[in-house]
């Protein structure tokens, strides 16, 4: 299960007053992690700026990780068994953007502000065991995947889900990026997008995050632009506070009143015996044995990501409430009541049976 949130700053581009009022209402939807990257340092006003804006999340509570490389430890004159400069400017982590040599990563967990040391998983994620080869202090060791903000450049499903294997084998923490759909500001200038996965590029962000909860594949998400909309950072917030997952679906025109109830005044889950067709939530037809469903939307062809309802032409499985996995004929006994959103047909693939569900409708 995700266990954090977090989002991004870019102390060098936006005001402080800007970064304030995001991390505030951040801080309230229940978001506790913070990155923000000094790889683009140019002067000391802009590390005055860092160092304001991360102190004064820190007052907030919240968790500041600051992206780095060995190329500024040089530039900025710190030793890997001194690592006060971080503490000084509020930092909780740090992330190493580029690795040393295995040894010097296990020294600086022993640090003795207890700053998290944070490795970089997608390119090399066999580097990790290299750092445990030296015995280091593991509860301040963490990896987390980068973003991408050139489009097409994200990490393919195969190659994310090796790295996190890794991790997870080695039992350290770890995390993921997922884009805002609004949010301009990056640590370079041009950015498409800042996500984890090419797949989620162009989705809505709770269909991203959704993602995640599903597949219980990292421990902690960030959202990688700024500055995410309030909206945005609601529907995370939202999502994390569910008791379980929700699919958004168009409902079809006409459909009645009591399918509609079906629908949403229901808990659904996915039946254990799985089918290759159909996600099956059968409780409803047992629930509503009695009532009516005459046909209608019995469309020809069913679609992947079609929303069901058995009619009364098929018997004892009427009421039965399905969602469509791939194509099939429709024999007239089978109701089209709506349609799983575009953004989130995907999740199918990634819904576990004997999980539950909820359908949330698209307005």
């Amino acid at each position: 299960m995700v266990n954090k949130i977090g989002i991004s700053i870019y102390p060098n581009r936006a005001s402080f007053e800007e970064n304030k009022q995001y991390l505030e209402v951040a801080r309230k939807l229940g978001f506790k992690r913070v990155f923000t990257s000094l790889l683009e340092l140019n002067d000391n006003q802009t590390l005055n700026e860092f160092k304001e804006i991360n102190l004064f999340a820190k007052k907030l509570g919240l968790e500041v990780e600051i992206d780095i490389n060995p190329r500024l430890f040089k530039k900025l004159d710190i030793s890997y068994n001194d690592l006060s400069f971080f503490k000084d400017m509020g930092a909780w982590g740090i992330r190493l953007d580029q690795g040393f040599t295995g040894k010097e990563e296990a020294q600086m967990t022993y640090n003795p502000y207890d700053l998290k040391i944070e490795i970089g998983m997608s390119s090399t994620p066999e580097r990790i065991r290299q750092i445990l080869q030296y015995n280091p202090k593991i509860e301040n060791l963490m990896g987390s995947h980068n973003f991408y903000p050139h489009r097409y450049t994200g990490l393919s499903k195969e190659h994310f889900d090796y790295c996190n294997d890794v991790y997870h084998q080695c039992s350290v923490n770890s995390a993921a990026f997922i884009t805002s759909q609004v949010g301009k500001q990056g640590a370079a200038i041009m950015n498409e997008g800042l996500c984890t996965l090419e797949l989620h590029r162009d989705l809505s962000i709770d269909s991203q995050f959704k993602f995640y909860q599903l597949t219980n594949s990292v421990n902690d998400v960030l959202i990688g632009n700024a500055f995410a909309s309030q909206i945005e950072l609601k529907k995370i917030s939202d999502c994390m506070s569910a008791p379980y997952p929700s699919l958004k679906v168009n409902i079809e025109k006409g459909i009645t009143s009591l399918e509609q109830e079906v629908l949403t005044e229901n808990l659904h889950y996915y039946r254990g015996d799985v089918s290759d067709y159909l996600i099956r939530s059968t409780l409803t037809r047992v629930k509503y044995r009695d009532r009516d469903f005459p046909a209608h939307n019995c469309n020809a062809t069913i679609q992947k990501g079609d929303v069901l309802i058995d009619n009364n032409g098929y018997g004892q499985y009427k009421g039965e409430t399905q969602i469509a996995l791939r194509s099939f004929p429709n024999n007239g006994r089978i109701n089209v009541v709506g349609r799983i959103d575009s953004d989130d047909v995907y999740l199918l693939d990634y819904l576990k049976p004997w999980s539950h569900f909820n359908f949330e409708v698209v307005d």
